[in-house]
């Protein structure tokens, strides 16, 4: 179990994910990362060329725990471990990642439709040197989709925040008659993995390890 009284910073500005601490008692802090076009991000999302889904989340999941880890020493916040995390769609080696327009989306839902497609979340944990991260792969199936579905979903504004351009907790639940793995972890933190990596990293120092 999770030590009771467990807080974290939360490099992430996801309402599911704050909705998933608190179901499983653990309190945070959010730790904004700067995401300026001007100035630049604290981590550049883009996929590197030739970079598989799967290597990807972990680079990208990584990078943010290191990045909150950077800021907090920078504000000279009270120390606590920064919980990263990140969630990728992926049908093959293709990533699908947050829509850029209401195009995109249909796009991006148009291709899906009548898939079984990956869904890849990291968790990452970073306390001074420490880290740890684990990934949740989970498997759904969409039924297919007309252009009258995907215009009706897309004008919910559902699509627009999320990878894939859907969102299980949400109207999309009805294009889904199958997953296999971790419903939490397609809603963008995996509680299972999260728990397991809060629960070591609070016993015990330790590298960048992989669970």
């Amino acid at each position: 179990m999770i030590p009771s009284g467990t807080r974290v910073y939360l490099a992430s500005q996801s309402p599911r994910r704050r909705e998933l601490l608190r179901q499983i008692g653990v309190g945070f802090e959010m730790l904004v990362l700067r995401n300026h076009r001007d100035r630049g991000p604290d981590v550049d999302e883009a996929p590197l060329a030739g970079e598989r889904p799967d290597d990807y989340v972990r680079r990208v999941c990584l990078l943010k725990a290191q990045a909150g880890w950077k800021r907090l020493a920078e504000r000279r916040l009270p120390s606590m471990p920064v919980l990263s995390a990140d969630t990728t769609v992926c049908l093959g080696d293709v990533i699908y990642g947050k829509p850029a327009d209401a195009d995109d989306a249909r796009r991006m839902l148009s291709t899906l439709s009548g898939t079984e497609h990956r869904v890849l979340t990291a968790v990452a944990i970073q306390s001074g040197t420490r880290a740890e991260l684990a990934v949740s792969e989970s498997l759904v199936r969409f039924r297919e989709l007309s252009a009258q579905d995907i215009d009706a979903y897309v004008a919910t504004g559902e699509p627009f925040d999320k990878a894939g351009a859907y969102g299980i907790q949400g109207h999309a639940a009805t294009f889904i008659p199958e997953i296999r793995g971790s419903y939490t972890g397609i809603m963008g933190l995996p509680l299972y993995e999260t728990a397991m990596l809060l629960e070591r990293i609070l016993r015990q120092g330790c590298g960048v390890n992989e669970a």
